[in-house]
């Protein structure tokens, strides 16, 4: 019976998969208390049906804008003080311990972070959003991904690196993305639609729809086919 109600739920919610019949019951118990906790969390944070696990910080709330079903898992910081909208599409699921940081210095306002439907990142995932950054949907992740989406200037050697400011481009995700633990993402990148990339990747440049890339720093390994 508790099968067959939680099967429903995840269609009413917009989840596509269907549950293995050898889950125990006990866990389907303990899954629906702990979403119930995550929504009542949500419901007083957001003032929207948004899980949000314990520990999780939300700031300027306002500008964070929540699709359907959105999961923001326990002990993560979410910084919406950017000049552009949080966007979280429906479904995303943010992992444990990760954090969105949209503004990392008093003297630039930044960009923040949009991500589509049905995207997912792992725990202790670091987005570093001043410069702005877009995931497309259907986008998944491993942990300790990381987004650098800005640039230090150091040509000058008479003065501090630190005193140089940035530079930011911005980083891109597109559609239906495999994204793999410990890849590191650096501003300016823009990776197309339809990719994998492998766990561990330094990824710098621009890469094409239907690919496989990995490396330090990461290049296309292989095409895939459309």
């Amino acid at each position: 019976m508790i099968k067959s109600i939680f099967q429903k739920l995840l269609h009413k919610s917009g989840k596509e998969y269907q549950i293995d019949s050898r889950i125990p019951s006990g866990l389907f118990y303990l899954t629906l208390y702990q979403r119930f906790v995550m929504l009542l969390r949500g419901l007083w944070k957001t003032r929207r049906k948004v899980f949000i696990g314990a520990g999780t910080s939300l700031h300027h709330v306002k500008n964070i804008h929540f699709g359907q079903s959105v999961t923001i898992d326990r002990h993560c910081v979410i910084d919406g003080y950017a000049s552009e909208p949080i966007q979280l599409g429906d479904c995303v699921k943010i992992g444990a311990f990760s954090t969105v940081s949209s503004t990392s210095h008093l003297s630039k306002l930044g960009i923040g972070l949009k991500m589509g439907n049905h995207s997912a990142v792992g725990m202790f995932t670091e987005f570093g959003a001043a410069g702005g950054i877009v995931i497309g949907s259907n986008v998944i992740m491993g942990s300790y991904v990381s987004f650098h989406s800005e640039n230090h200037n150091f040509a000058d050697p008479d003065i501090p690196i630190r005193l140089q400011g940035v530079t930011s481009k911005g980083i891109t995700i597109g559609d239906n993305v495999w994204v793999g633990a410990k890849v590191t993402f650096l501003d300016g990148c823009r990776v197309g639609n339809h990719c994998v990339v492998a766990a561990g990747a330094v990824v710098n440049g621009e890469y094409p729809d239907h690919c496989v890339i990995g490396g330090v720093p990461a290049k296309v390994l292989k095409m895939l086919q459309p």
